[in-house]
């Protein structure tokens, strides 16, 4: 293992330190903003994209930055640790770009690519049915074709942000010719087309991008609506997948670190009797450890998007999810100690923390359970026999 695995590069640290000033400038107060008018994060959005901070892992050639995973993941960490993160990064450029960066045709990626990288663009992702849970292998929606075109049915639930975007990156099973079996397929359904409902789903979670539940009733697609091979199943869902679950730990980082800082400020100066709370190990220590957990995290999250970058899909994969475990404890571990530190103070909107503490529960259950993950990890890096 070299240095560079280990310390951030030069560049690295510079674009850290790039997003971080830039994201001090919304913070935590222009997201609280946003929620209470029930609005999306637009400008923030709008001046991330014009900085080519969305875009950073996009070929330049498409108008990105030519940069990796390990660049956007850094990109939405700092973003969080300031209290300001763009949940859709792991959706439209992470996901949606990365796919068809890899697999999509030349018309698909200059069609597509240059808004996502700009952020004048938005595309969803939809992969979670109400039936299939965290099992890809059940997915019911079905493309058959129609002279050479595609048409499309089924449902889709809890997708984020579909309000926002121009098309949806629908992941659908069609019928093999040869055995006539279902398999993966990834199909670009623009939110307008004849036949496509969402519906929004009421979540106490509040959060700036809402939640649908999709309906495609017989939605006609062209025949370049399909991404990739027909015939590539997984290995391109998990292409998109893998990214997926690096950015989400780098999401539960930014999160975490935000209520930690939160947390260690108000520990300096809050006195009670004669020295500040932070003084008694009883809320030192706790800090401490919350501390290392993410420190933790934010290592496994940059092996695992060093490798996905180096083009190691089978150890991105083990290492994206291992990293979202860590980072998704990590998370709900430094939110609920850093609103203890503070007391009642924790609890109210002056502090900003208590909301913190049901959104750090949706990387422990999203892009897919803690429980899952460890099945993952017993059964293919262990080799351990499967329960189901």
């Amino acid at each position: 293992m070299s240095a560079s695995d280990i310390v951030e590069s030069q560049e690295h640290q510079d674009l850290r330190a790039a997003v971080a000033a830039f994201a001090r400038s919304y913070g935590r107060d222009y997201l609280t903003r946003a929620l209470g008018a029930g609005e999306p994060p637009s400008e923030l959005w709008r001046e991330a994209g014009k900085l080519g901070y969305l875009g950073v892992s996009i070929p330049e050639e498409y108008g990105g930055g030519g940069g990796g995973i390990s660049e956007l993941a850094l990109v939405l960490e700092e973003l969080g640790a300031a209290g300001s993160p763009l949940l859709m990064m792991v959706v439209s450029p992470a996901i949606c770009a990365t796919v068809i960066a890899r697999f999509g045709t030349e018309a698909q990626k200059r069609a597509w690519l240059p808004g996502l990288a700009d952020g004048s663009r938005v595309m969803a992702f939809g992969i979670t049915e109400p039936d299939a849970g965290s099992n890809s292998h059940r997915i019911t929606p079905t493309a058959h074709r129609d002279g050479g075109d595609w048409v499309l049915t089924g449902r889709k639930v809890f997708i984020s942000g579909v309000d926002l975007a121009a098309a949806v990156l629908v992941v659908g099973r069609t019928a093999d010719a040869r055995s006539g079996r279902l398999k993966p397929c990834l199909f670009l359904v623009p939110t307008d087309a004849p036949g496509f409902m969402r519906t929004p789903i009421a979540m106490e979670l509040k959060a700036a991008e809402k939640q649908f539940e999709l309906t495609f009733d017989d939605v006609k697609l062209p025949a370049d609506a399909l991404v990739g091979d027909e015939d590539a199943g997984l290995l391109q869902l998990f292409a998109g997948l893998n990214p997926e679950r690096v950015m989400t730990a780098a999401f539960a980082i930014g999160m975490g670190r935000y209520a930690l800082g939160r947390a260690v400020a108000y520990a300096r100066e809050r006195t009670v009797w004669k020295t500040p709370i932070g003084a008694h190990q009883a809320i030192a220590h706790p800090l401490a450890q919350a501390h290392i957990e993410l420190e933790l995290a934010r290592l496994m999250t940059r092996r695992a998007a060093a490798l996905y970058d180096a083009g190691d899909d089978i150890g991105a994969g083990e290492a994206a999810n291992m990293a979202k475990y860590a980072a998704a404890e990590a998370c709900a571990h430094a939110v609920d100690q850093s609103v203890h530190t503070l007391g009642g103070n924790g609890l109210t909107a002056e502090f900003q923390l208590a909301s913190l503490l049901t959104a750090s529960r949706v990387a422990r259950i999203a892009p897919v359970s803690r429980e899952m993950i460890l099945n993952y990890v017993s059964h293919q890096t262990l080799g351990l026999p499967k329960s189901y």
